[in-house]
Protein backbone atom coordinates (compact mmCIF):
# COMPACT_ATOMS: atom_id res chain seq x y z
CA UNK A 1 0.00 0.00 0.00
CA UNK A 2 1.46 3.18 -1.14
CA UNK A 3 1.02 6.54 1.25
CA UNK A 4 1.19 9.66 -0.35
CA UNK A 5 2.29 12.39 1.78
CA UNK A 6 1.75 16.18 1.83
CA UNK A 7 3.62 19.08 2.41
CA UNK A 8 2.99 19.88 6.17
CA UNK A 9 3.59 24.43 6.60
CA UNK A 10 0.76 25.17 8.61
CA UNK A 11 -2.64 24.30 10.09
CA UNK A 12 -1.09 21.17 12.12
CA UNK A 13 -1.61 19.75 15.83
CA UNK A 14 0.77 18.51 17.45
CA UNK A 15 -0.46 16.63 20.73
CA UNK A 16 0.04 13.30 22.59
CA UNK A 17 -0.80 10.09 21.57
CA UNK A 18 -2.09 8.81 25.08
CA UNK A 19 -5.51 9.74 24.45
CA UNK A 20 -5.99 7.83 21.01
CA UNK A 21 -4.63 4.35 22.92
CA UNK A 22 -6.99 4.76 26.05
CA UNK A 23 -9.44 1.67 25.77
CA UNK A 24 -11.74 3.71 27.94
CA UNK A 25 -12.47 6.48 25.99
CA UNK A 26 -15.01 5.98 22.83
CA UNK A 27 -14.10 6.76 19.47
CA UNK A 28 -16.79 10.27 19.72
CA UNK A 29 -14.35 11.47 22.96
CA UNK A 30 -11.38 11.08 21.74
CA UNK A 31 -12.15 13.04 18.52
CA UNK A 32 -13.74 15.48 20.36
CA UNK A 33 -10.68 16.09 22.88
CA UNK A 34 -8.38 16.02 19.38
CA UNK A 35 -10.91 18.81 18.39
CA UNK A 36 -10.08 20.69 22.07
CA UNK A 37 -6.92 20.55 22.27
CA UNK A 38 -6.40 21.85 18.60
CA UNK A 39 -8.39 24.76 19.70
CA UNK A 40 -6.46 28.52 20.71
CA UNK A 41 -6.48 28.81 24.28
CA UNK A 42 -9.06 31.43 24.28
CA UNK A 43 -11.88 29.56 22.19
CA UNK A 44 -15.39 29.27 23.61
CA UNK A 45 -15.30 25.75 25.13
CA UNK A 46 -18.94 25.53 26.30
CA UNK A 47 -21.41 23.31 25.04
CA UNK A 48 -22.71 25.80 22.52
CA UNK A 49 -19.70 26.79 21.36
CA UNK A 50 -18.36 23.39 20.69
CA UNK A 51 -21.60 23.07 19.36
CA UNK A 52 -21.08 25.76 16.61
CA UNK A 53 -18.50 23.93 15.34
CA UNK A 54 -19.69 19.92 15.16
CA UNK A 55 -22.35 18.43 13.22
CA UNK A 56 -23.44 16.72 16.83
CA UNK A 57 -26.52 17.88 18.91
CA UNK A 58 -25.99 19.63 22.45
CA UNK A 59 -27.02 16.20 24.08
CA UNK A 60 -24.77 15.04 22.03
CA UNK A 61 -21.66 17.17 22.87
CA UNK A 62 -22.94 17.19 26.90
CA UNK A 63 -22.48 13.33 26.52
CA UNK A 64 -19.29 13.26 25.27
CA UNK A 65 -17.98 16.12 27.63
CA UNK A 66 -18.90 13.47 30.15
CA UNK A 67 -17.42 11.29 29.44
CA UNK A 68 -13.93 12.81 29.65
CA UNK A 69 -14.54 14.52 32.75
CA UNK A 70 -15.48 10.50 33.99
CA UNK A 71 -11.97 9.64 32.88
CA UNK A 72 -10.34 12.74 34.02
CA UNK A 73 -9.46 14.48 30.69
CA UNK A 74 -11.40 17.84 31.54
CA UNK A 75 -12.30 19.93 34.54
CA UNK A 76 -15.37 22.24 34.38
CA UNK A 77 -14.60 24.95 36.87
CA UNK A 78 -18.05 27.31 38.08
CA UNK A 79 -16.24 30.68 38.30
CA UNK A 80 -18.72 34.04 39.24
CA UNK A 81 -17.57 37.19 37.63
CA UNK A 82 -17.81 40.64 38.99
CA UNK A 83 -21.08 41.10 38.76
CA UNK A 84 -21.92 37.72 40.36
CA UNK A 85 -23.11 35.41 37.16
CA UNK A 86 -21.77 31.97 36.52
CA UNK A 87 -19.34 30.98 33.67
CA UNK A 88 -17.28 28.26 33.57
CA UNK A 89 -13.04 27.29 32.89
CA UNK A 90 -12.81 24.42 30.49
CA UNK A 91 -8.98 22.89 32.02
CA UNK A 92 -8.43 20.13 29.08
CA UNK A 93 -5.78 17.56 30.14
CA UNK A 94 -3.30 15.31 26.85
CA UNK A 95 -3.54 12.27 29.77
CA UNK A 96 -5.70 11.89 32.87
CA UNK A 97 -4.89 14.38 35.57
CA UNK A 98 -4.85 13.24 39.56
CA UNK A 99 -6.65 14.18 41.96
Amino acid sequence: MKIKSIKKEEGYTVMSNYHFKDRRLSLKAKGLLSLMLSLPDNWDFSIMGLTSICIESRDTIRKIINELKINKYLKVVENRDKNGRFYYEYIIYEKPYDD
